[in-house]
């Protein structure tokens, strides 16, 4: 056991494994140290590998080595319990060295930039970190109202919620975990290049440590050929990455954005272990405010509270529902809405809102509003993906969106339709019937 020095200053004792491996380099034979660090949450979480490094060695920067020494390997990527193993990492590791060697020999005149680079490495191993980045943890751990978001995913939409999280000025800084392999590229370079404030690209879990709200927005790019297999794929990445993240801010709110959105928002609960007020998906955020806005700014309503929602399940299925009060100004007399009036209006408006897709930076708008709702305790009601076991009849483990109260620690309450609609939730039963029969075919 020995201290780990994580990115934000954090320490922590862990088990780790220091030796050799053997590579072979254009027939000279050579044995490369590394040291294994085993995370807490091993098996489900790859362990942090690192060169070490002699004396007389620099680190010769390439596809799967940084400049520190970090080793960055597919094998790490994809890590997915039970297949991955610390054998099947070190036999990966001797393969890609193999193709390019890791360290080389210095001359003695290089030996004092060398000790430079040993010292940084041993700081790892010896829990000691620089000023600046002590005084940084210091503050975090003193100072609660620091916020910090991770988006998990460097795709469109990952991209799309941090430069929408960043506009917003929602966080204090905000981290893209960039899981893909090899350098970065496309918006992530762009990201490196046009560098914003506050704003931190990394490839490595604990650069996620101590967030209020992680958001994830991957998706398996397998080669499944049904729906199961694709959802099974995603469920197989999220193993390797929900236990890890959950991990290293054990009081965040997981705010899922990956497809499909139920039952993905489903199998982070069930991997976290976190209460299910503080996991929840992106649901019919995005669609409710649009909803809202057709029917008060187009179709020309005040809808007193708000109380037009879209709710159920993301997608063709969404069904939409008033909850509040139904008292309603229109354009050119007041008075209380009857049934017809109110299906007339939301048809109208559900016709405009097919109309409208769902871009990464239209959704990433509807996630940083989500955010801000969080980390600023607004308790806004949003309609979100949330256990719906209890509501409407519904008596499994499913997540469907309905307008909740959310803050800090994400769902408050739920609000319930304002009266019961059998139509409405006939529907969300059919959908939590098609999705829990899903769930009951995934190997979690």
């Amino acid at each position: 056991m020995d201290t780990y020095t994580f990115k934000d200053g954090s320490l922590k004792d862990l088990l780790n494994f220091s030796g050799t491996i053997p590579v072979k380099y254009q027939g000279n034979s050579y044995n490369i140290p590394i040291c294994l660090w085993i995370l807490d949450s091993h098996p489900f979480a790859p362990p942090i590998c690192l060169l070490k490094p002699t004396i007389n060695m620099e680190i010769s920067v390439g596809k799967h080595v940084d400049a520190h020494g970090r080793i960055y390997l597919p094998y790490l990527q994809n890590w997915s319990h039970p297949k991955s193993i610390i054998i099947g990492l070190i036999k990966e590791m001797i393969e890609k060295f193999e193709e390019e060697l890791p360290l080389y020999s210095v001359s003695s005149s290089d030996e004092a930039k060398q000790l430079e680079l040993l010292s940084y490495i041993a700081k790892i191993t010896t829990g000691e970190t620089d000023i600046n980045s002590k005084t940084m943890a210091d503050g975090q751990k003193k100072d609660g109202g620091f916020n910090k978001v991770t988006v998990i995913g460097a795709g469109d939409l990952g991209i799309a919620c941090v430069l929408a999280i960043a506009a917003k000025g929602a966080a204090d800084q905000v981290v893209l975990l960039d899981l893909s392999e090899g350098a970065a590229k496309g918006g992530t370079m762009d990201l490196d290049i046009f560098a914003l404030p506050n704003v931190e690209i990394s490839k490595d879990f604990s650069a996620s440590a101590h967030s209020k709200v992680v958001v994830l927005t991957v998706n398996s790019l397998g080669n499944a050929q049904s729906y199961l297999g694709v959802i099974q794929s995603n469920v197989d990445l999220f193993r390797g990455i929900v236990p890890a993240v959950a991990h290293y801010s054990q009081n965040s709110v997981l705010l899922v954005a990956s497809h499909p959105v139920e039952i993905m928002t489903y199998v982070s609960w069930k991997l976290s272990a976190f209460p299910k007020s503080r996991v929840i998906g992106i649901g019919c955020n995005l669609d409710t405010e649009r909803f809202q806005y057709i029917i008060t700014n187009l179709l020309k309503a005040q809808t007193i509270g708000k109380e037009a929602w879209i709710i159920g399940e993301r997608g063709e299925d969404k069904v939409p529902a008033w909850c509040g009060s139904n008292l309603v100004t229109c354009h050119q007399t007041e008075g209380v809405m009857n049934d017809n009036s109110q299906e007339q209006l939301a048809n109208r408006a559900m016709e405009v809102l097919k109309g409208k897709g769902q871009k990464s930076w239209s959704v990433g708008l509807s996630i940083a509003d989500l955010i801000e709702s969080i980390l600023k305790n607004k308790r806004k009601v949003h309609s979100i993906s949330t256990l719906a076991k209890g509501c409407c009849n519904i008596n499994s483990e499913v997540f469907l969106s309905m307008p909740c109260i959310l803050g800090t620690n994400g769902v408050t309450e739920i609000i319930k339709p304002l009266k019961e609609d059998k139509v409405v939730a006939k529907k969300l039963q059919s959908s939590a019937a098609s999705i829990h029969d899903l769930q009951q075919q995934l190997k979690l």
